[in-house]
C-alpha cells in the first residue's frame, strides 16, 4: 500500500490546499493530512477546528484522513507506514523553501521520499494568510475555500461589539 504524508499549518485550509489532497489522493492508497503544530505560529483556530475543517473538507476523498503532530513530520509517517511526503508548491519562492524542508526531511529520514505537487494556477497566489485577509475585507470567498471554512473564518473574525460603558 502507498501511503502519503501532506501535513501543513492548515490555518485554515484553502482550496490550494485541496486540489493537492485532490492529487494526492489519486496517486496514494492512503494520503493522511496532518496539521503540523508550529510553536513559532500563533494559528487563528487550535488544532482541533484545523483537524475538523480538513475533515468538512475532503468528505469526497474516502482514502484521505486527518490527524496532527507536535513532532517532526517524517516521525509520523514512518508510525503511519508512509514513505511518501507531500508538498505543495505555489512558486519560485515557495520552491525554494520547500526544497531546503525536502533535504532536511532527507537527513532525518532517507528512506521518505518528498514528492512537490505544484498549485493550479488559478490558486497559486491563495495561501491561508490572504484567505484570513480576504475573509477580514468582507470578500466573497467562494474561490478561495469551502464553504464550511468560510463561515468558520467569518464567525471567527466578525468585529465584536463593543462593551457599552456606563456613566454614572
Amino acid at each position: 500500500m502507498r501511503i502519503a504524508v501532506y501535513a501543513g499549518t492548515f490555518d485554515p485550509i484553502t482550496l490550494g490546499h485541496l486540489s493537492v489532497v485532490e492529487r494526492g489522493a489519486r496517486l496514494f492508497d492512503r494520503l493522511l493530512v496532518v496539521v503540523a503544530v508550529n510553536p513559532r505560529k500563533q494559528p487563528l483556530f487550535s488544532v482541533e477546528e484545523r483537524i475538523q475543517l480538513i475533515e468538512a473538507s475532503v468528505l469526497g476523498f474516502p482514502n484521505v484522513s486527518a490527524t496532527s503532530t507536535m513532532s517532526f513530520v517524517v516521525d509520523l509517517a514512518r508510525s503511519q507506514g508512509a514513505r511518501y511526503l507531500i508538498r505543495g508548491v505555489r512558486g519560485a519562492t515557495d520552491t525554494d523553501a520547500e526544497i531546503a524542508l525536502a533535504h532536511l526531511n532527507h537527513e532525518l529520514a532517507p528512506e521518505i521520499e518528498t514528492v512537490f505537487v505544484p498549485a493550479q494556477p488559478e490558486l497559486s497566489e491563495v495561501s491561508s494568510s490572504r484567505l484570513k485577509e480576504l475573509a477580514l475585507e468582507g470578500a466573497d470567498l467562494t474561490r478561495y475555500c469551502a464553504p464550511e471554512v468560510s463561515a468558520m473564518l467569518r464567525q471567527r473574525l466578525s468585529p465584536q461589539p463593543a462593551e457599552e460603558v456606563g456613566h454614572g
